[in-house]
């Protein structure tokens, strides 16, 4: 039997992630190949958004992606664990609760934050370098403003009130941003003047932004400035006190909120690792990711110092991150099937930073230049690209949800106007009037017009109990005297004007006739003829009249389906959908009148979760999500122990 190999990967951030992803890719079909991920949480997170869930922008699992919902139905294991010790000689990783003996390691437990030795921070500041201080941050900042607001000496008022933020990269600013942003609902909510909330950004340089042009940095510090945010520049802390900060000059800022940006480190956990360390603590490696002087390792992301030039290592931002696991997933490839190697090659597209959900600055491929809300919709195509590259689309899906429709006090760059925090029980009279619609269509081809149109009269004259007891009894008598000769049903003419279709059909006139009654005979239709790019399109679709024959007759029941669907409240965002592209399709089929086109703008509109209220979506869908998402997915876990345990024999041997 042929030698099987074992890989494993220490670290579930974009690194880890990126590189999981691509060797899984590649050996989904070689049994011989087995891929372990160990971190030490059951979810990745979505780091470049921290600052979000920290200001109260969205909520703590918007941005805690589950480990199953990325890797299930893919042959990487999972392991929920904390990793205490690597053997490179016996080629072996030591967690809490087992051990995993290895063929190629990557390492990519990522970085920590860099207090430099400043005293206090440890002790008396926030990070926001994980989900658990994004977490912290929020809670904390909630709850200081709520106490703040029953405190009457001013001074300590003051002091609660400041929010100071030491670093100006781009988690200093993004954190600041959401500040500015959050600042009117805490305010709000605890019945303050939102002027009582100071905002500061302290920075050690002359600079800010300084990964950033000076142009994009100046811009982005006079819209801070604009926003009432305090910036002070030059301007290193050197000691931080349970109630305030000492600058480098001796000027004393009182807070009790110090939010710590000012640098990372390479993840300390690696200093276990017995492993040659650069700059910050960072791991050396080659152009393939190889760590210098071991075999068979390999370190990606922010904990890998490679220097793309002299002096200049590969920078710990996303599109690193990603490019380094790539890298070492290649190298691997190359070790395993057979090739050559593929060498680092940092391709950064450019670099985005946003303050608040509405404004941000860009720039991209060094040429162009973005601010405002364009900027922050260029992040928003961004991350769905991160999706894309990691193959989810639950979490791209989830991602739109909550950055564009599960949002509260406009903080988005569409102002609110997408947000589904609006009562959908005002959608139910326009439900019920788009499912009557959709019947009365399809019960009328059903029946025939003349023998639907006889049946419903009586409903015109419905006064008083004998009246409605009249009509209803007409009703079912028309009725039940089956189906009419003009039934969609019985005919075998082609109801669609369209040339090609008529004139191959030996009833061309009773064609035309019945397109006809498509469109009332009160309305005009609102194209006069079908547009030529459309029939092109519909010559592919509907080829024979035999053939659209069949799909008229399947129409019918489609029609009736949808107004039941809608009526009930089942299925409605696909009903609503299908009932926009059926009016769709009939306006450029040129059967669309204007006294029905009310219909077109009612069906979107009804996709706003419409039948979740008086409807079955309330019942089926979160059912449906449950189930098929436990079907996909599996069952997502806060501990994965796909391998538990020591380990069998080292995976390099020979099967006997």
């Amino acid at each position: 039997m042929p030698e099987t190999k074992k890989i494993v990967i220490i670290g579930a951030g974009y690194a880890g992630v990126h590189a999981a992803k691509k060797l899984a890719k590649k050996y989904k079909k070689d049994d011989t190949v087995h891929i372990t991920l160990i971190d030490r949480h059951s979810y990745h997170t979505m780091m470049t958004e921290l600052h979000e869930v920290a200001g109260g922008r969205v909520e703590p699992t918007a941005i805690q992606y589950d480990l199953r919902r990325l890797f299930n139905r893919t042959k990487v294991n999972l392991v929920t664990d904390n990793v205490t010790h690597v053997d490179h000689d016996a080629k072996t990783v030591k967690t809490e609760h087992g051990t995993y003996d290895y063929d190629h390691l990557i390492l990519g437990m990522g970085a920590e934050p860099n207090d430099f030795g400043t005293p206090g921070v440890k002790e008396h500041s926030f990070t926001l370098w994980s989900w658990h201080d994004a977490v912290r941050l929020r809670n904390h900042i909630e709850d200081i403003v709520q106490e703040a607001a029953t405190v009457h000496d001013e001074a300590k008022r003051r002091e609660m009130l400041t929010f100071a933020v030491c670093g100006s990269g781009f988690t200093g600013i993004e954190m600041v941003g959401e500040l500015i942003e959050w600042r009117d609902r805490l305010a709000k909510d605890n019945k303050i003047n939102p002027s009582e909330i100071r905002l500061m950004v302290i920075e050690a340089t002359p600079t800010i932004l300084n990964l950033l042009n000076r142009k994009n940095a100046d811009i982005a510090e006079r819209y801070m400035v604009k926003q009432g945010v305090e910036i002070l520049k030059s301007s290193p802390i050197v000691e931080v006190q349970a109630d305030s900060i000492i600058l480098k000059s001796g000027k004393k800022i009182p807070t009790q909120t110090l939010i710590w940006t000012a640098g990372i480190k390479a993840n300390s956990d690696a200093e276990e690792y017995g492993m040659e360390a650069a700059r910050a603590g960072r791991l050396k490696v080659n152009e393939f990711m190889e760590a210098e002087g071991l075999k068979d390792v390999y370190v990606i992301g922010d904990l890998a110092y490679f220097e793309e030039e002299e002096g200049k290592p590969t920078p710990q931002i996303v599109q690193a991150a990603e490019q380094t696991g790539t890298t070492a997933a290649k190298s691997i490839i190359a070790n395993i099937s057979g090739g050559e190697k593929q060498p680092y090659k940092g391709k950064y597209d450019g670099f985005m930073v946003s303050i608040g959900a509405r404004y941000g600055v860009a720039e991209l491929m060094g040429k162009i230049h973005l601010k405002g809300w364009l900027a922050i919709l260029v992040k928003h195509l961004v991350n769905l690209y991160y999706f894309f590259g990691i193959r989810s689309g639950y979490y791209a899906f989830q991602y739109v949800m909550h950055e564009f429709f599960h949002v509260k006090d406009k903080r988005q760059i569409f102002r609110g106007t997408l947000t589904r925090y609006g009562n959908v029980l005002w959608g139910l009279p326009l439900r019920i009037f788009v499912a009557g619609f959709w019947l009365n269509e399809g019960f009328s081809k059903f029946f025939g017009s003349e023998n639907w149109s006889r049946a419903t009269d009586g409903f015109s004259e419905m006064v008083g109990f004998s009246g409605i007891f009249n009509g209803i009894s007409n009703f079912f008598s028309v009725l039940s005297g089956g189906i009419g000769d003009d039934s969609w049903l019985k005919s075998d003419v082609v109801k669609m004007p369209f040339d090609w279709l008529q004139t191959a059909n030996s009833g061309a006139t009773e064609a035309v006739s019945g397109a006809t009654e498509a469109v009332s005979e009160f309305a005009t239709p609102i194209l006069g003829q079908s547009p030529g790019w459309f029939e092109a399109i519909m010559r592919i679709m509907l080829p024979t009249p035999e053939f659209t024959v069949f799909m008229q007759r399947m129409m019918v029941f489609l029609e009736i389906a949808i107004g039941l669907a809608i009526l009930v409240g089942l299925f409605t965002w696909l009903s609503s959908l299908v009932s926009t592209g059926f009016l769709v399709m009939f306006l450029f089929t040129a059967m669309l009148g204007w006294d029905k086109v009310w219909a077109l703008p009612a069906s979107i509109a009804l996709m706003n979760g419409a039948g979740r209220s008086l409807g079955l979506d309330y019942y089926v869908v979160p059912w449906l999500q449950k189930t098929v998402g436990r079907w996909w997915y599996g069952d997502v876990r806060s501990i994965y122990r796909d391998y538990s345990g020591k380990q069998s024999t080292k995976g390099s041997k020979k099967a006997s």
